[in-house]
């Protein structure tokens, strides 16, 4: 981990192999917490649901090792009408009980079964800091440190600027004050979803041209390992009792549609699921959903409040 400036700043290279290794772990398919929250940025978009705003990734914080953490979560509504919006323990690289039941799902080989898992699987979400360039929507954010929460996609894009797949591309740190670049985020409406393929990084330069300003402004950012504390999830015991109690597993639970959902990377948390009654099963993990929509996860937070 970086303890000073000056290692941060003599440190650049050594900082993107690090990253490749870790872009490379995380790239093979194997935080935590959400909210309103001031300290996150959100893009702002238009009625169409278009939008546009220049960012920068930020170094790791200091006395951490990785300028981003990852956090696997859990958000869908049962037929008893209440909502699961949970951490997955899997973050940790724990059993968690609806991983197992949804494999359990998955592995019983019926339709019905495997709709109710791709509905209820786990979505990855990134977080990291971020300096904003530009926000035409909401320029009073401009110049400022913010957390920003993202999915696979835009992580991908990080991934794809330091290794890029053309000879004839240099590759960049996108999280070095120096020579990383500006992120570019232009965000469409296709489908229904948020679309970030035509988000684009800038060409190489120095966030700012003072030493002495980079420096406070890496020191002011904010840590990042409270989203994957221990101390952020529910035990395992808890989170069972949650999941028998929104999926009615007490045998009062209606029978799953068989609705066939072909399109795996297109399942939109906010559907209304049906569900079966069987136990919950040890079993491998689940197949995994990502997503770049960080809206959800507070709607369904403030519908979680059942009880």
């Amino acid at each position: 981990m970086t303890s000073s400036f000056a290692d941060l700043k003599r440190s650049r290279t050594s900082n993107l192999e690090s990253l490749l290794k870790e872009t490379q772990k995380i790239n093979q398919p194997n935080t935590a917490q959400g909210g309103p929250d001031d300290r996150f940025w959100k893009p702002t978009v238009d009625k169409a649901g278009n939008g546009y705003a220049v960012i920068r990734f930020l170094p790791a914080p200091q006395g951490e090792e990785l300028p981003w953490v990852r956090y696997w979560h859990h958000g869908f509504q049962g037929p008893s009408g209440q909502w699961y919006i949970e951490n997955s323990l899997t973050t940790l690289g724990k059993k968690d009980p609806l991983t197992e039941y949804n494999n359990m799902l998955w592995n019983r080989g019926d339709q019905a079964g495997k709709d109710q898992a791709r509905k209820q699987k786990r979505t990855l979400t990134y977080i990291a800091n971020i300096y904003v360039v530009s926000d035409p929507s909401a320029p009073q954010n401009e110049g400022k440190t913010f957390l920003f929460k993202f999915g696979k996609k835009i992580f991908d894009k990080l991934n794809e600027a330091m290794d890029p797949q053309f000879e004839d591309e240099t590759p960049i740190n996108p999280f070095d004050l120096w020579g990383g670049a500006n992120f570019k985020m232009k965000i469409r409406n296709v489908e229904g979803y948020r679309n970030y393929d035509k988000s684009e990084f800038d060409s190489s330069s120095a966030l700012l041209d003072d030493d002495d300003e980079l420096e406070a402004l890496w020191k002011g950012e904010y840590a990042l390992a409270e989203f994957t504390d221990p101390k952020n999830f529910k035990t395992y015991e808890e989170l069972e009792d949650r999941l028998n109690k929104v999926l009615g597993l007490d045998g009062a639970a209606p029978k799953p549609q068989t609705k066939a959902e072909d399109d795996d990377d297109q399942i939109a948390l906010s559907r209304p699921q049906k569900t079966v009654t069987a136990p919950i099963q040890p079993t491998a993990d689940e197949p995994s959903i990502s997503s770049d929509d960080d809206d959800d996860l507070s709607f369904f937070e403030k519908l979680a409040e059942d009880d």
